[in-house]
């Protein structure tokens, strides 16, 4: 009997929440501000060169891309769970499992420094990740995407300076997309590649 109740409520809460997200996402996704998606891509830095090079080959997760043209039922279903589920709001929106997690977006308070929400998320066989975001962080807060962990044996090291990038998460600074790019983030091969040295040799030729 508990059971069938169960499953009852989930499909009357299901319907709830899918059909007015239908309608919104019927709508110009640009006109529903719910929420950003945040890209980027992780690489491995296979040269210890402190940066980005051609020999750089870039981290795989698994992989988590939600299509665009279902995020405005995404965000809708987000913000609607949150209203109506007690503690709803303060958990963490995960997209991966946590052996492959590979990034995060992490927003905390300008003022106390305190974290007010992170949203996690892995990368896809180009090493790019796409993680969304809810709702609307303006001046009040500072958001960034962070490094989390390497999957990658042999490159998980964070490389310093690389381990973050500031990303502006506000419908009302002038961009009209939704979707944010970050800068690279990336991790530190343990040991050089052959033809490293000649790779960096041609970048101290070009600053001589």
């Amino acid at each position: 009997m508990a059971k069938h109740l169960f499953s009852t409520v989930a499909i009357v809460f299901a319907v709830a929440c899918v059909l007015p997200a239908l309608a919104i996402a019927t709508r110009d996704v640009g006109v529903v501000k719910l929420g950003f998606v945040v890209q980027g891509r992780v690489f491995c830095d296979t040269c210890r060169a402190g940066f980005e090079t051609p020999a750089s080959t870039y981290i795989q997760g698994e992989g988590f891309t939600a299509p665009r043209s279902r995020l405005p039922i995404f965000f809708f279903c987000w913000n609607f769970c949150r209203r109506i589920l007690p503690g709803f709001g303060s958990m963490h929106l995960q997209t991966s499992n946590l052996e492959t997690l590979v990034g995060m977006v992490e927003c905390r308070s300008e003022v106390t420094g305190a974290k007010t929400c992170s949203f996690e998320g892995t990368t896809d066989h180009t090493g790019t990740y796409n993680i969304l975001v809810a709702d609307e962080h303006d001046d009040h807060e500072i958001c960034e995407s962070l490094l989390v962990s390497s999957p990658e044996s042999g490159c998980n090291t964070v490389l310093q300076g690389r381990e973050r990038a500031p990303v502006f998460l506000s419908h009302n600074n002038g961009i009209a997309s939704g979707t944010r790019f970050a800068n690279s983030l990336g991790f530190l091969k343990d040991t050089s590649l052959p033809g490293c040295s000649e790779l960096l040799k041609s970048y101290e030729q070009y600053e001589d």
